[in-house]
């Protein structure tokens, strides 16, 4: 038997190209526009944006979920048809028995081949289970090194699974948990940051671990699944490297700094916005510039303080 997974003359075997798309449901597509008031060149983006992004090879043009594409041409509205298929709780545990750090996983990693294209279960290494089942996907190739980019790929995927994790790691239930990111959006767009941090601590509270140094990464994870489930609504950009801040949220008219404290007071993250200069980079935005430096309490083992400058 040969493995033919990656291999680019079967890249295109399974799903829909974008000609294909084109080529055969045009009068769908023009459907698809008028019902959600959109040009045709937008809904066509927007397909793109929701049910492209699947890539079984390097360098190859990027496959439409054919599930996904059919349905939203049937129904004319834009859902997670393939998500809601089956839900990954095996996955999930998975990752949470390996103790992966879902930071990586969500801004995408970098693997040799043997990293991911096993075929069998492996609690010490969830990738292989999470690309095999249609999760991830190739996003890029280093030929010089023969190393992988692996990323989610595309919205309907990445948000259905990030909605899917709340719950896995925090006290909020599946059902209420994309309704509180709405809020979440909507408060901030409306410039109500003492609303935002009152139902961000939602989901920090009643947490099963007890908050302590060995267990800061935890808390992390959390913050960063939120800020990134942030982005079906509003640009949301959260940060993994040192020298940037840990997020930064804009809106039509703000453009939000956050700095999170585990260890340190309000004042130290609003210190720290200041003399790293993380301001800087939207100081010629028209938009109002906002910082917001949170700190922790092990004792509540959740927000204790914020400060909004």
């Amino acid at each position: 038997m040969t493995d033919i997974s990656i291999e680019e003359e079967y890249a295109s075997l399974c799903g829909i190209t974008k000609d294909e798309l084109l080529k055969f449901f045009m009068p769908e597509l023009k459907i698809l526009a008028d019902k959600n008031k959109l040009t045709f060149d937008e809904a066509v983006d927007k397909m793109a944006q929701h049910y492209d992004g699947y890539h079984f090879a390097p360098d190859t043009d990027g496959m439409f979920n054919p599930f996904s594409v059919l349905n939203v041409l049937n129904f004319s509205k834009f859902r997670n048809y393939w998500f809601q298929t089956g839900t990954p709780t095996y996955l999930v545990r998975l990752l949470k028995e390996s103790d992966y750090d879902l930071r990586l996983l969500i801004d995408g990693i970098k693997l040799k081949p043997s990293d991911f294209a096993e075929y069998r279960a492996d609690v010490k290494n969830p990738i292989p289970m999470l690309y095999q089942s249609g999760y991830l996907t190739i996003t890029g190739y280093d030929n010089k090194y023969n190393m992988y980019n692996l990323g989610f790929p595309n919205e309907e995927v990445k948000y259905g699974f990030l909605n899917f994790l709340i719950p896995y790691y925090t006290s909020v239930n599946n059902g209420t948990g994309s309704f509180h990111i709405a809020e979440f959006c909507s408060e901030l767009e409306a410039g109500d940051t003492e609303a935002f941090m009152k139902r961000l601590k939602i989901f920090f509270a009643d947490m099963s671990y007890e908050l302590n140094n060995n267990n800061e990464k935890h808390y992390q994870t959390i913050f960063y699944v939120v800020f990134s489930m942030m982005g079906q609504y509003i640009e949301a950009e959260v940060r993994s490297a040192e020298g940037r801040s840990d997020a930064v949220v804009k809106t039509k008219d703000i453009i939000y700094v956050f700095e999170f404290k585990l260890n340190g007071s309000a004042e130290k993250a609003i210190r720290q916005i200041d003399d790293k200069g993380y301001l800087i980079p939207y100081q010629l935005d028209s938009r109002r510039l906002v910082k917001v430096g949170v700190e922790f309490s092990k004792k509540k083992r959740n927000i204790h303080r914020f400060i909004a400058r």
